[in-house]
């Protein structure tokens, strides 16, 4: 039974049909019997999914909705909006993973036979797995008779849990009663039901962990503005730092990316909070399909509203908010959390540091994403000292600008340990891995970032101090930082970088920039002879995707495999593959040679033809791939013309902050085969031509930099 009450905005429409929204305008202006609207605004309208599919499929314009993109549909277009509707199929997805002879017993039949057998079905997972979170979780579900719902799983400390939790649970089914024996559906369940359905279709074919992570990252993606996000390889390295943990905290989980980070072990419990409610339910869920671990969630302010004030877990993980003044400052003056001094109001990130330490057990490992400012403020210059003599800090870490959100800063990383009876550690980690930072809007190297800090901070814990690794790391003792500004910043205790630049090195970079500024002189285009101006007939992209002559695909979708990506940014600048994308249960876009690539943001007129260096590589967001049929079109004679100024401007649309362009509207004049070639030649020459500028461009901006360089450090003389 398809959802009636499930709605669509025309941007939707446009991705279940594969075209433009000014194609979804026109249908409406041109077609009596489109759907009419039934939400939404005046100019942003809103239709029901189930019309518009059958609208759809009457004119040809689609065989079948994709699964994937219409459970989306369902869960974006939910009556109660889609938090509800991602939690709604969270917890059914969980009953599935765990009980699905359960869900296929309560899902035979009607959808409101289904709706009133749900909240006992999903008792039998939701209230061993997840405890008193159960029942706020999904409205009507309470504990079966036969399920154990006293809640004492409180870990108190290292080591202690409660029993039943981390295996599958032994509870017998709930006998599922006919429909005719049950009482009446809970109002709010009924609207869920279609989308259940689906999301069990989707389960059954990639599996339910990975159709909940499909919809939940949909939604984040959605909702970039809503959510500030830890990412995956951001995440994996704290986890790493923090080491193996049976117990590990998050008392700013957000989505949970930290805790899902943390490696599996057995009899293992994760204990998370978020002052808002629904991301400690996507939290709980999340873990909960993750693995086998008891999961404790729970909402509420962790300053101000403690969930777990008796746990001593062995690790915590930690991306707290960032430069909050409202964070209890006042009503927490005496709160025993303050063991190395009370947090100015404007130190919430040492307010988040303490309450991470009161909750470790002995011994036990911190790890928090802190702003640079938190190093060096004046103002916790006190508490920093403290940590440093009580042995409580071990490293301080500087992150590459574009790590995490937000991306113009170098974020930093502390781990912490809470000191232990033995004497406090006499030096502390400092590290830079701004080195790694890359180009543009492209993300770190992750994998560098990965291998050096890792490699540092095990060397370091081995031995309690590390040998000076030049511009990169060193152990400092602590006595050097307790000055009058306690100032942790890592770049100002670094020692430089090993020279290398030197005059040998700048010699052979001066002889390099002569090569290629002669190669420009040979690729510089011939004087333009005049002609008059020609008047072909034109074509457009989206007229030739739909003829067959070319196949247009667009990217951002990571798949298994851990490829390199082609970003925006290396189309821009021309350089090789160097973002990441986190994996994904959808399949990555991979670049084939005479493949041409255009960015849809930012304005510019630009279009890449890839070539065997290239091939192979992962399309990025904001990236439309065009793999032309070489026996219709010329790939270098296809990126030439996309470049052109005036094509570009009667393709792109303004927003308030933003200019994207529409590939399909994108002109080409129709030529013979032979003609696109002649043309092509020449647009390839041009390439060739400004890749040398670029070129050349970089060794100056090398060679001026290593001059300056050299001479301020006196490893070249001035004359």
């Amino acid at each position: 039974m398809q959802d009636q009450a499930t709605e669509v905005t025309a941007a939707g429409i446009a991705r279940l049909a594969g075209v433009g929204r000014a194609a979804v305008s026109n249908w409406r202006r041109r077609h009596a019997d489109f759907p009419k609207p039934v939400g939404g605004t005046e100019t942003s309208p809103s239709f029901a999914l189930a019309e518009v599919e059958r609208w759809l499929r009457k004119q040809g314009k689609l065989a079948e909705v994709p699964l994937r993109e219409r459970v989306w549909q369902q869960l974006a277009g939910h009556p109660e909006g889609p938090l509800t509707a991602l939690v709604h199929a969270g917890c059914a997805l969980l009953l599935i993973h765990e009980r699905s002879t359960v869900w296929l017993a309560a899902s035979a039949g009607s959808d409101e036979r289904l709706a009133r057998l749900l909240p006992g079905a999903l008792a039998q997972v939701l209230t061993p797995r997840l405890g008193e979170l159960a029942g706020v979780l999904m409205p009507g579900v309470g504990a079966p008779d036969d399920v154990n719902t006293s809640d004492d799983s409180q870990t108190t400390d290292r080591g202690s849990t409660a029993p039943g939790v981390n295996t599958a649970p032994t509870t017998p089914d709930v006998n599922l009663p006919d429909s005719s024996d049950t009482p009446d559906a809970p109002p709010s369940l009924l609207p869920s039901v279609p989308l259940l359905r689906g999301a069990a279709e989707l389960a059954a074919e990639v599996g339910a962990r990975q159709a909940f992570e499909f919809l939940l990252g949909r939604h984040l993606d959605a909702n970039p503005r809503q959510y500030t996000l830890t990412p995956a390889e951001l995440a994996a390295l704290m986890a790493d730092l923090a080491g193996p943990a049976r117990t590990a905290l998050d008392p700013a989980c957000g989505t949970g990316a930290l805790l899902r980070a943390v490696d599996t072990r057995p009899e293992q419990w994760l204990h998370a909070q978020d002052s808002a409610p629904d991301l400690a339910a996507l939290t709980a869920l999340r873990l909960a399909l993750h693995s086998r671990a008891g999961v404790r969630a729970a909402a509420g302010d962790a300053l101000r509203a403690d969930a777990f004030p008796e746990l001593r877990a062995d690790v915590v993980l930690c991306h707290p908010p960032f430069n909050e003044r409202n964070w209890g400052h006042d009503e927490l003056a005496y709160d025993p959390r303050w063991e190395y001094g009370f947090p100015a109001r404007t130190e919430s990130e040492l307010a988040w540091v303490q309450h991470a330490l009161a909750r470790l057990t002995d011994g036990g490992t911190a790890v928090l994403l802190m702003p640079p400012a938190a190093a060096s403020r004046r103002s916790g210059r006190r508490i920093r000292a403290d940590l440093l003599r009580r042995g409580a800090l071990r490293a301080v870490l500087a992150l590459p600008v574009g790590a995490a959100p937000p991306y113009n800063i170098p974020l930093h990383v502390w781990v912490l340990r809470r000191p232990e009876r033995s004497p406090a550690a006499p030096e502390v980690l400092l590290m830079d891995t701004g080195r790694f930072a890359g180009e543009g809007r492209a993300g770190p190297d992750w994998a560098a970032v990965r291998e050096a800090v890792l490699d540092a901070w095990r060397a370091f814990t081995r031995a309690g101090r590390l040998a000076e690794r030049p511009g990169l790391a060193r152990s400092v003792p602590v006595i050097e930082l307790l000055d009058d500004d306690v100032d942790l910043a890592p770049a100002r205790h670094l020692p430089p970088p090993a020279v290398a630049d030197g005059a040998e090195q700048l010699a052979a970079v001066r002889e390099r920039l002569g090569e290629t500024l002669r190669l420009t002189t040979d690729l510089t285009p011939p004087a333009a002879d005049p002609a008059p101006p020609v008047r072909w007939p034109l074509t457009t992209i989206g007229e030739l995707a739909r003829a067959g002559a070319l196949v247009m695909r667009t990217g951002g979708n990571g798949g298994h495999a851990r490829l390199p990506v082609l970003t925006d940014t290396d189309v821009l600048t021309a350089t090789a593959p160097s973002g990441t994308l986190p994996e994904s249960d959808e399949e990555a876009v991979l670049t084939e040679p005479g493949d041409v690539v255009v960015p849809v943001l930012g304005g510019g007129s630009v279009a890449r033809v890839i070539e065997e260096a290239t091939a192979g590589a992962a399309l990025g967001r904001n990236l439309v791939l065009l793999r032309p049929d070489p026996t219709a079109l010329d790939p270098w004679f296809l990126a030439g013309f996309l470049r052109g100024t005036a094509n570009n401007r009667q393709a792109s649309s303004y927003a308030s902050t933003a200019t994207r362009l529409d590939v399909r509207r994108l002109q080409l004049p129709r030529l013979p085969l032979a003609q696109q070639r002649r043309y092509g030649a020449r647009f390839h020459a041009l390439d060739e031509f400004e890749r040398a500028l670029r070129h050349a461009s970089r060794l100056g901006d090398h060679l001026v930099r290593g001059m300056y360089d050299g001479l301020t450090d006196g490893t070249v003389a001035p004359d």
